[in-house]
Parts: C-alpha cells; structure tokens; sequence
C-alpha cells in the first residue's frame, strides 16, 4: 500500500510499503477513504524527530470501509463505514469506564510515563502506524471504531477522529456559563471549532485571537468577535477588558500549544533547535528531562481570564524543565483543565449534529482536500501557514 512516512526533520514522503494484516483476533483492517493533517502533526515534522524511527507512518485522523475482521470481531462487517479515533483505546478497562480513553490502562505507554497509545504519533505514545495511508489496521474492532451511516460525504464524519470531540472537550472544560464569554487563542482547526462549538451551545460572546488574515476571516464569518494578535500585540488583554466590562472573558480555550516552530521565546526556540542537534538517544533525553515549552498562548490566557474563571487547553504541551510542569500536567489531565480528548466519551453528544442538519458547518470545514500523493507539500504548506490552509483532508 502507499502511505505516508516520516524520514527526518521537515522530511515526509509517500512510499510503498507493507500491507497492515489482523494481529489479533478482534483487530479489523480498514481501507481509508479521507484522512487529516492535524496540526499536532506538525510537531513530529518539526521537534519531535527524536522520537520517530525513518519510515513510521503518520496520521491520526482517518475513516474508511471495513475490509477485513478478525475472527472475533462482532460489533462491525466487511463494508461497514467507521471513523477511527485517535486515542487507542480498549473501551472495557477503568479508565475507559470512567470516559477517559486518553488514558486507557490497556494501551497505556508506561516505557515513557505516558497515556493511551495515539494512531501515529512517536514512540512516546506506542508507535502505532498511522491512518495517513491506503489501509490502517484498528484493534479492538468491537470497541473502538465509529460506525456512521452511509450516504453523506467523508466530510460529514470525519472529524469525529479528532477535531470535534477535542473542541468539544475544550468547550467542556472550559465550564462556560449559560450566555457567558470565552476568548479562544489560536483559530486553527481545533480553536476555530472549538469557537463554533461554543456558540452553538450558548455562549454569549466568543473572541477568537490569531495572526492569519483567512483564519480570523473564517471565523469571523461565523460570528466570532475576531481579534489580530498582530495588529493588538501586548495591548490584547486590555482589548478582551474593553469588550468584557473591564473584567475578562469567563474562560479561555488555550488552542495553540507549543506551537513550537513558529513563536515564542527564544530560550524555548533555541533549547528545541538543540534537540535538533544531538543523536536521537540524547536529544530524547533532553526533551525528557529539559524540554522547554513557549508559554506565550498560557500566559495570555492566564492573564485575560476574569478572576474566578476557567482556563482549558487543548494546545498541546510537551516540556519537561517549564515554569509549570506541563508535560505531567497534560499527560495525567489535571486540573486547570487539560489532556488530550476522550473520543468515544463525547461521540454521543456530536453525532446527533451530524445526521441531519450540518450545525457546526462541517461540510465545509476543509479548506484543501488533497491526494495522499500530495502530502508532502501539503505539510509544507500548512506549516507556513500558507494558502490559506486551515484543514487538509487527503484521499488516499
């Protein structure tokens, strides 16, 4: 089959290689039929090197048909349609039971500390090849993958994967009062749909800050109060004051994260150019134990939320050596709120949007759809921002 593979920093490319086949009895093997770049992709392509073997296949956003099950796979069949979430999750085991599938005890990664295995994502969370390919194999068929019904285009169900559950988490946990305000840092896939979805659950004013001209545009266009961070620089929290009584929004949706190869400090940039660097050994070690995140979204949000109020991230954070310990902060899901999503948990409050209606505009949602040929220059793009991408979905 053809997938997409990961061979050094800044370095992905479409290669031939095996077929998945069924390891374990309630494993199925599905062909893909949409897949998503996601921006947490773009960290493997830019820092996270250490943690990749050349050859790993990328992706954690995929759906497809069923075309093989394993002999004890009961709950799907060959021609079923099913979106596969990203966590790796067993569905049956207490963290599951609790609806915390990011930290299933099945697959958790304890070589490293960390939670549930994720669909391509470095060795820090399982090594398990991704959906960025022609066939994907899922285990625990029984469990794990979203049956949805035939008829609407991949766009409609998708995003089920990932994006809408982890913006739908965000809104969650962020505990925004009935007709209340929320300030979104960061209008990429999951902040802009974080934005949608608060508006659609009643939030009374929702402020989106970001850089680029099209994603501001975007959401905008939705009825988000847009703010450019470019054009307010420092004086945006007094700006989010001025349109909130002087107090600050409720809460907070920290969607930017790291955000590691384009802004922020220069001690965090030049310790994660170092990595770059050193031997995959030492550069893990570093990161492990000295990995210094930017912290100018949390910051931010620290400090443009009223008193009382609620910070939720869902940027992703990954150092080790922060003013905060992020890293064991997000990973375990303590409170501020934080962790990566939950898929299965939140997929019956989302799917009922997806039937009928389109709420949160979903089918149009993707500003690319690409060929998986075309991956490579498509996380070039993406990671510079360019022409305007927002969300790319391959077809492989």
């Amino acid at each position: 089959m053809r997938a997409l593979t990961w061979q050094g920093k800044r370095d992905v490319r479409v290669e031939t290689v095996p077929d998945p086949v069924i390891q374990d009895p309630t494993d199925i093997v599905i062909r893909v039929t949409s897949t998503g770049i996601c921006g947490s992709d773009l960290h493997l392509y830019e820092v996270l090197g250490p943690f990749l073997d050349a050859g790993d296949i990328l992706g954690h956003e995929a759906m497809g048909v069923v075309e093989v099950t394993g002999p004890e796979v009961t709950a799907v069949s060959r021609g079923d349609r099913v979106v596969v979430p990203f966590n790796v999750s067993c569905g049956t085991c207490f963290m599951c039971a609790k609806g915390l599938h990011s930290q299933c005890e099945t697959t958790q990664v304890k070589e490293y500390g960390t939670g549930a295995s994720l669909y391509g994502y470095t060795k820090l969370y399982g090594q398990v090849p991704g959906g960025q390919a022609e066939l994907m194999r899922v285990p625990f068929g029984n469990t794990l993958p979203i049956k949805v019904p035939d008829g609407p285009a991949d766009d409609r169900f998708v995003y089920l994967s990932d994006v809408l559950p982890t913006a739908w988490q965000a809104v969650e946990y962020a505990a925004i009062p009935p007709g209340g305000s929320v300030t979104v840092l960061g209008l990429g896939p999951i902040g802009d749909m974080a934005a949608r979805i608060a508006l659609h659950r009643g939030a009374g004013l929702v402020i989106g800050v970001d850089l680029v001209p099209e994603r501001l545009a975007r959401s905008a266009a939705r009825g988000v109060q847009t703010l450019d961070l470019g054009h307010y620089g420092k004086d945006l929290p007094a700006a989010i004051r001025d349109l909130t009584g002087g107090r600050g929004t409720d809460a907070v949706i920290d969607a930017v994260g790291m955000e590691a190869h384009t802004t922020g400090a220069p001690i965090g940039k030049a310790g994660q150019w170092a990595t770059g660097l050193l031997p995959d050994a030492a550069a893990r070690k570093l990161m492990e134990r000295a990995g210094i995140d930017r912290l100018g979204a949390l910051l931010t949000a620290i400090d443009v939320v009223r008193r009382g109020g609620t910070i939720s991230i869902s940027g992703v954070y990954g150092g080790a050596a922060d003013p905060l310990p992020l890293l064991t902060l997000f990973d375990k899901q303590i409170q501020l709120r934080m962790g990566q999503a939950n898929v299965k948990h939140w997929v019956p409050d989302i799917l009922p949007l997806l039937v009928d209606d389109d709420p949160l505009g979903v089918d149009g949602f993707a500003t690319h759809r690409l060929s998986l040929e075309d991956a490579p220059k498509a996380y070039e793009t993406f990671q510079r921002k360019a022409d305007g991408m927002v969300k790319t979905l391959l077809r492989p």
